[in-house]
């Protein structure tokens, strides 16, 4: 299958014509392994227990999926440069088609959906894609404050004044 070799670290490869009707649900589990490959794909220390539960609706043809991402990840505070833990849980909601995305959307600001290629959503790239969106860019471990350095410094221009009255 070439869709594998195109994949991140967590693939969950489904054929959508084959999701059961009946039990309209899934949980995604990613192994130790997968979560190592994640955290080092997102420059992170670590991710444990990552979980997505996920619902669909709709056809073969459009498919919505909507659920929710959690895990809790390691990350490095960007103020303390210490690490931590915290807890992320982030919303799913995508929508998969086949059809060409340009002729649905008929305006700029219209969510295309993502192709379904070859009769398959990959819901193991969709629980890794939201975690990442759950991820905080500009991390701060809890108890850690932001406080400016305050230096009395004289300005540039200042500086070239004293220069400029000096060659005088």
């Amino acid at each position: 299958m070439t869709a594998k070799s195109t994949a991140g670290p967590l693939s969950r490869p489904f054929r959508v014509d084959r999701l059961p009707r009946d039990r309209a649900g899934i949980v995604i589990k990613a192994t130790p392994e997968e979560e190592a490959a994640l955290a080092a794909d997102f420059r992170i220390p670590a991710v444990r227990d990552l979980v997505g539960r996920l619902e669909w609706s709709g056809t073969s043809a459009h498919l919505v999926i909507t659920g929710t991402v959690s895990a809790v990840v390691t990350q490095v505070c960007t103020i303390s440069l210490e690490p931590f833990e915290a807890e992320v849980s982030e919303p799913v909601e995508i929508v998969f088609s086949d059809r060409d995305p340009e002729k649905e959307a008929s305006d700029e600001e219209a969510d295309i959906p993502d192709p379904i290629v070859n009769g398959t959503i990959d819901l193991g790239q969709v629980t890794a894609e939201f975690l990442a969106l759950g991820l905080d860019p500009y991390p701060r471990k809890p108890g850690i404050a932001f406080e400016p350095v305050a230096e009395e410094r004289e300005s540039p221009l200042a500086i070239l004044k004293t220069l400029k009255g000096d060659d005088a």
